[in-house]
């Protein structure tokens, strides 16, 4: 038996989405090793965030109540202290600001391979088999890990999100936190450049990319917006050229999404965006180019000229 160690993670309060997608990247990794998975949660109200946990696929969640929000010097400690006292196979964090600051520091410490920014997790007997992509996404590389013990950091919004429904053991982990090595404390937050609305909440999104072709023509995809009470995004040509603000951005150097509904208006369909929203349940593609990128990932491909087909979804929808 193999046991899997996922440290969750939350901000201001909330669980964070990816606490939930790790949930399930380590449950089906325990799965095929036949062992337990261990979900911790450090700092703020671990009793909340273990309720929150309660997700199918964990066996027991460890709640550490030390301070309110992430801590480096914190986490380090106490994710050295839980793998000490789990002694997993395998250790997965969150491939995110929080995950990347604590996971390196982790491994290094208990001299662990570090394999980051994983979309997919095998084993294959001893070995662990690492999906990861290279070169803007344009290529699906594997890692084969051959070790007693890995730590890995998962991309978000590569894994759906874990069912709630399960009945966890939920066990306080007493952490010997040395304060003298806490050198950093969280005095607050502060937005940066996030505008008037965040696009990762949204359910329906509708996405315009360079097909719209001239900045006049954003109010037109405005209009079906509204109509259809989404919210506005775009690729990264729209945001380059200052017609829309860096917060409406899809994209590996913007933002992932993964609404229910993606509407792609005059989006060509690059890896770099495309690696942003292939998370949605359902994928509209508005484009006159059947070779598109964007046409092949659609679930519903509208091989026409956007600007016939967007007054005509106005007309149906207002």
């Amino acid at each position: 038996m193999t046991d899997v160690l996922a440290v969750a993670e939350h901000r201001q309060g909330e669980l964070r989405d990816v606490s939930r997608e790790l949930v399930t990247a380590g449950s089906e990794l325990a799965a095929e090793t036949g062992g337990d998975l261990h979900v911790a949660v450090i700092a703020g109200d671990v009793d909340a965030y273990a309720e929150a946990l309660s997700l199918e696929g964990v066996d027991t969640v460890h709640t550490v109540a030390y301070g309110e929000e992430f801590n480096h010097d914190v986490y380090t400690q106490v994710v050295i202290q839980l793998f000490d006292e789990l002694a997993p196979s395998y250790l997965l964090t969150p491939n995110s600001v929080n995950g990347l600051d604590y996971a390196p520091a982790v491994a290094t410490r208990l001299d662990l391979p570090l394999v980051t920014d994983a979309i997919d997790l095998e084993t294959a007997g001893e070995t662990l088999v690492a999906t990861r992509e290279m070169y803007g996404g344009k290529v699906e590389t594997t890692t084969e890990v051959e070790a007693d013990t890995v730590a890995v950091t998962i991309r978000g919004a590569e894994w759906p999100a874990a069912e709630t429904g399960g009945d966890p053991a939920v066990e306080a982990f007493d952490a010997d936190v040395e304060e003298g090595a806490i050198g950093s404390t969280v005095t607050g937050f502060e937005e940066v450049a996030g505008g008037d609305v965040d696009i990762t909440e949204a359910d329906l999104l509708v996405s315009v990319g360079r097909g719209i072709e001239e900045e006049e023509n954003l109010e037109l995809i405005e209009k079906l917006a509204d109509a259809l009470d989404a919210t506005l995004s775009s690729s990264r040509p729209i945001v380059d050229a200052g017609w829309l603000p860096a917060n409406r951005q899809v994209g590996q150097s913007g933002k992932v999404v993964t609404p229910e509904v993606y509407i792609a208006i005059g989006i060509s369909g690059a890896v770099q965006h495309v690696a942003g929203m292939k998370g949605s349940d359902t994928i509209v593609a508005i484009n006159t180019d059947p070779n598109a990128p964007i046409m092949d990932i659609a679930d519903y491909a509208i091989q026409d000229d956007l600007f016939d087909v967007v007054p005509a979804l106005i007309e149906e929808f207002q």
